[in-house]
């Protein structure tokens, strides 16, 4: 099969248009021949790398993909080949006390598609049936892959780790990563009011489109909080989705009294300075959360597929241009979600 790959870490240059070997399905496999795949930052800091990461070379980016069922591994009855699927990337060992319990993202054996395990730029991908959602027959591959990994990661943290609630206001700090964008459609459906701090109008209206309804420019308002703070009748936000970490100074003083601070990543980067005043002074709860359960991804695909949550998209690359998506991600040049066509 062709695939994306690397033999070690740098910039968009390592990445390799090759032939790898086909995997074959092992027993609860299935083999998935893919269509469309999509990028995520993780995708930028496993290529770049990190101290103490191990991957098994060469290395096959990507934790998103969709397409059709091509073989089936020994013991798997609940699907056939042909169908539509678009692939959960969070995989728990289905053993462990966690996985038994529906708690598949903190299994002890966890691991991550595109991270810890070779993932979806390539034609074919072999991995459990358990980590399947059915797509309805022509619901588009490239929307579906978009959709994945992102909208898991933001229903968990907003839906099982936040609760938000009919009628809060929720804060989110960015408005066209892809963790950001499922934060505002799904924080949008679950009836909260949502307000969005982003850079340049273009990336608000981008926000708008996708149900925000105040909007706050952080290059005209860098002092931010204070804007949200009006916004609300100086009371602040009951929720604030901060996937940045290094704005946490100022998300919590745009929080209100007893808020939550959401957080499911630190693009800004790992260690930054807390004043812990806030935490106590105004009752902040600090939620941290990663990826979702296999409950988790079959709520939120059931809404995508349904056409009850909108995908933010940018643009499509083939799959042999790969370097080229690579660096239109790097500058943050993206409107949503950037796949490629496989």
């Amino acid at each position: 099969m062709k695939a994306i790959l690397f033999y070690q870490h740098g910039g968009p240059e390592v990445l390799e248009y090759a032939d790898f070997p086909t995997p074959e399905p092992a027993a609860g496999e299935v083999l998935i021949r893919l269509r469309a795949a999509a990028l995520n930052r993780l995708d930028l800091w496993v290529r770049n790398g990190w101290p103490g990461i191990r991957l098994e070379y060469p290395h096959i980016p990507g934790a998103d993909g969709a397409g059709e069922i091509a073989a089936l591994g020994e013991g798997v009855h609940d699907w056939q080949i042909g169908d539509r699927v678009v692939i959960d990337a969070n995989t728990g060992c289905g053993e462990c006390e966690a996985c038994r319990t529906g708690n598949d993202n903190r299994c002890v054996r966890w691991s991550l598609l595109g991270e810890t395990r070779r993932g979806t730029y390539c034609e074919y991908l072999a991995l459990p049936a358990r980590q399947l959602f059915r797509l309805p027959p022509e619901f588009d591959f490239h929307l579906a892959a978009a959709a994945g990994l992102v909208y898991l990661t933001a229903w968990h943290s907003l839906v099982t780790r936040g609760q938000v609630q009919p009628g809060e206001t929720v804060l989110v700090v960015g408005a066209s990563g892809g963790v950001n964008t499922a934060s505002i459609a799904i924080a949008r459906y679950l009836g909260a009011r949502v307000i969005v701090v982003g850079a340049g109008p273009q990336k608000l209206r981008l926000a708008e489109s996708l149900g925000a309804d105040v909007l706050i420019d952080r290059l005209a308002q860098p002092e931010w909080h204070k804007a949200v703070f009006e916004a609300t009748h100086r009371q602040g936000a009951d929720v604030v989705v901060d996937n940045v970490g290094t704005t946490f100074p100022l998300s919590f003083r745009a929080a209100r009294k007893g808020g939550r601070i959401l957080t499911v990543g630190n693009t800004g980067g790992p260690k930054f300075e807390i004043d812990n005043r806030f935490i106590f002074g105004k009752h902040l709860s600090l939620l941290g959360s990663t990826m979702g359960t296999l409950t988790d991804f079959s709520q939120v695909m059931t809404l995508v597929t349904t056409g009850k949550l909108p995908v933010a998209r940018d643009r499509t690359y083939p799959l042999h241009e790969a370097r080229q998506a690579h660096e239109r991600l790097e500058r943050g040049e993206q409107f949503g979600k950037i796949t490629l066509e496989i």
